[in-house]
């Protein structure tokens, strides 16, 4: 079984098709119970999906409780983005982009490990190219993304001598609805960007690994 969160849209969608393509069980989670409902309907494989808020260690407890089995796989791609002048953010956006990318990762990061790290499973952070470079009306997003970063390195150091396995995934502009946010645009021009679909047909090649070793951490750039 492979469980893929911010699975409702964009790239956590597109892995969800990818891996139900190859007849993958799936457990899929987002905040929109219509859209995932839609997703799994549409699958060719069995899943099952919850609705839930990631950044409410409850609710992150609870999704563990549901899986019924050790999964193969723990893809996390929940998350949210801030962009334009760092002078016209509030305190209030702030705190809410780092609850869903900081505080998100932070609680998955911690109950994968607390739960599995001494069994052969591999959680795939998905991260953003914004965690390895600075970039202009991005200062927020950067930061919370390379605090993700930070986590994930520590966490893989933490977890070294035991079957567990992190990567860290950092896709460059994919075109999705995370552009159409009202702060994106004017922002970006993601016309040129790549397709969800080959971002994850990308990501699925990457984490295929040996006894012997595994990619600890995939960028994706842009051609």
């Amino acid at each position: 079984m492979i469980v893929i969160t911010g699975a409702s849209s964009g790239l956590g969608a597109a892995l969800a098709q990818h891996y139900a393509e190859q007849g993958r069980r799936l457990f899929l989670t987002g905040r929109s119970s219509g859209r995932l409902a839609k997703l799994a309907a549409s699958l060719p494989s069995q899943v099952h999906w919850l609705a839930l808020d990631l950044t409410l260690e409850e609710q992150v407890e609870s999704l563990f409780n549901q899986f019924g089995e050790v999964p193969s796989m723990i893809i996390h791609c929940a998350g949210s983005g801030l962009f334009g002048p760092v002078v016209d953010h509030s305190e209030a956006q702030l705190k809410q982009l780092l609850d869903n990318n900081v505080v998100s990762a932070g609680l998955m990061l911690k109950h994968t490990i607390a739960r599995y790290r001494t069994m052969p499973l591999q959680l795939a952070m998905v991260v953003s190219t914004a965690a390895q470079v600075g970039k202009a009306n991005e200062v927020f997003y950067c930061g919370a993304k390379w605090a993700v970063r930070g986590m994930v390195e520590a966490a893989r150091a933490e977890i070294k001598a035991d079957p567990m396995r992190i990567t860290g995934i950092y896709p460059g502009g994919m075109n999705t609805q995370f552009w159409q946010q009202s702060d994106c645009r004017g922002h970006v021009d993601a016309a040129g960007f790549m397709t969800a679909q080959e971002v994850a047909r990308m990501i699925a090649s990457g984490l295929e690994h040996s006894q012997v070793g595994y990619v600890s951490d995939l960028t994706i750039n842009r051609g």
